[in-house]
């Protein structure tokens, strides 16, 4: 399998981390995004690169299944969301990750639906940087789902 190289870059993001997910921080170029990080499960403020990577590949599939339904002629519905779900395992001694991604578009048939998520699965660029290197598994559901509870301090 070749690397596609990219003909044009549209935007390049800059982030500058230290001290690494057990108490570090990262910070983008244009101040936009400034976190402090934590180990994944331990109490405390802090987000992990897992929940960083879940939430931009989340918005990236989405704005891709937008894409591919227009090219398929398919009115989206307004609540079509992506729940995206980001392990953090070891296997024989070393660190992987696995991911879910979790389409609802309701009111829109199975059929429909999967074959948006497919075409997205294929049209979007994270998606395009795991495929054959993590397990991923997209579910499509058709029904109307709440959203993720949000935790207040």
């Amino acid at each position: 399998m070749s690397i596609t190289q990219i003909e044009k870059v549209i935007y390049t993001a800059k982030a500058h981390t230290i001290g690494g997910r057990d108490g570090g921080a990262s910070r983008t170029s244009d101040g936009r995004l400034d976190v402090k990080l934590s180990v994944p499960g331990t109490p405390g403020t802090g987000t992990n690169p897992e929940q960083l990577f879940a939430v931009g590949w989340s918005g990236c599939f989405l704005s891709a299944i937008k894409i591919v339904a227009h090219q398929m002629k398919v009115k989206l519905p307004p609540d079509v969301a992506v729940d995206a779900e980001v392990d953090l395992g070891t296997a024989g001694g070393h660190y992987f990750i696995q991911a879910r991604l979790n389409v609802s578009l309701p009111g829109i048939d199975r059929e429909t639906a999967q074959k948006i998520v497919d075409g997205a699965h294929l049209e979007c660029p994270y998606s395009k940087a795991t495929h054959s290197n993590i397990n991923v598994v997209t579910t499509v559901i058709t029904e109307p789902v709440a959203p993720i509870a949000r935790t207040v301090p």
